[in-house]
């Protein structure tokens, strides 16, 4: 029996609703947190100092800053490379809001470019079609979690002096021509909100090679003041710190990064069940003409932190709004990763974009669908959003041929 044959034989509809995205936290996670709860030591200590040092590990870098957003991260890695009010940093339109706010917290200005049809990474012909005199670095985005092209990437930031920030919010553990995510650009930034593939339930991590970078990071991630402030409620800490400059409150508690920790001990697992779930996806879908299905990587992986799913919808009576009503009436919850930038009020009123500035963003987010893939899904979850799948669509084919 073909996994299409077994959708047929099954045809009971799905009665509970299924989650676009939940949490995988198990016995291991719940007992490192109530360590730290009962340690009486619940805010940055040294279990956040041990989860920076084994993600440091893990990627093989040299300095890994914990911090209490992905958005955090990527603040201080502006930050660090000193941005002002007259600089510009190209960025993505296909990206969620933190990559080109962050610019803004500067006063600086985000220069927006398209992004490729196949994977949705920035374009690095059009990077170069942007620099300016003014351009002091490009943030690259590990959409869904397939890297940039992070080579290219690269050689375009020496010929023009840029520094490169990797927005690595999707792409733990993504990796490129046997590299992880996280050692390609200049300084990276992770998240682990909680739909994320390690979640310490709020939290983000900046990883870099550059010690002078890492250690502002630090210091502006706790009002900058002095480093190792939080020690000086510690055995053998002071009570004396002095102010650097005006830092954020982006500091990482340690009931976070006991989850992190235990998290981080169980990603290749967590891991290797969405790659599963996304080859179940692919053989169950993958007669289905009116969807284009992803694929993995050519020259990497993916963390597989999405499954983005495009509708031909030249192919279909239904609009994508209808398709995701429809499934939600089959009790699948989806999401769409993500509005282009250039679509929202704030950044139309002040640049002046229009839809069509950037094409490709454009056009390919009105035919994606983002669906359920998460390491708590199991196999008869997958099976029953390929159901619905197959039956929204069959819908809308009969009503196109209905008015044919």
């Amino acid at each position: 029996m073909t996994r299409s044959d077994e959708i047929g034989s099954n045809p009971t509809p799905r009665t509970s609703r299924l989650a676009f995205a939940l949490p995988d936290i198990s016995d291991a996670e719940i007992d490192a947190v109530v360590k730290v709860l009962r340690s009486g030591w619940l805010t940055t200590g040294h279990v956040t100092k041990e989860f920076e040092a084994a993600f440091a590990r893990k990627l093989a870098v040299d300095h890994a800053v914990a911090v209490n957003s992905g958005t955090a991260a990527l603040h201080l890695a502006l930050d660090a490379i000193g941005i002002g009010q007259a600089d510009e940093v190209i960025v993505p339109s296909y990206t969620f809001a933190a990559t080109a706010e962050v610019v803004r917290y500067f006063g600086a200005k985000p220069v927006l470019v398209d992004v490729k049809a196949d994977d949705l990474t920035i374009d690095v012909q059009a990077i170069e079609a942007a620099v300016t005199e003014r351009t002091r670095a490009v943030i690259g985005v590990d959409i869904g979690g397939w890297p940039c092209d992070w080579p290219m990437l690269r050689s375009v930031a020496l010929r023009y002096g840029l520094k490169l920030i990797d927005d690595a919010a999707h792409a733990l553990p993504s990796s490129l021509c046997g590299r992880a995510v996280g050692t390609w650009a200049d300084l990276t930034a992770f998240s682990f909100y909680a739909t994320k593939t390690l979640t310490t339930g709020e939290g983000g991590m900046l990883v870099t090679y550059d010690s002078s970078w890492a250690d502002r990071a630090r210091m502006m991630s706790l009002h900058g003041i002095s480093n190792d402030a939080w020690r000086r409620y510690s055995a053998g800490g002071s009570w004396y710190y002095e102010i650097i400059a005006p830092g954020f409150k982006y500091n990482m508690t340690d009931v976070a990064a006991a989850l992190g920790l235990a998290q981080l001990q169980r990603l290749d697992e967590m891991t290797a069940r969405r790659v599963r779930i996304a080859g179940l996806y692919a053989e169950l879908l993958q007669d289905v003409d009116e969807v284009e299905l992803p694929k993995a990587p050519l020259n990497g992986t993916t963390s597989w932190h999405l499954y983005p799913l495009r509708l031909n919808l030249e192919e279909l009576q239904c609009d994508r709004a209808a398709f995701i009503e429809q499934l939600a009436a089959r009790s699948i919850a989806t999401s769409v990763h993500f509005i282009p930038l250039h679509l929202h009020p704030y950044y139309r009123s002040l640049y002046g974009y229009k839809p069509m500035d950037f094409p490709v963003s454009y056009r390919e987010y009105l035919r994606l669908v983002s669906l359920p893939i998460y390491s708590r899904m199991s196999d008869r979850d997958v099976l029953d959003v390929a159901q619905a799948i197959r039956q929204t669509i069959d819908r809308c084919r009969a009503s196109s041929l209905s008015r044919s």
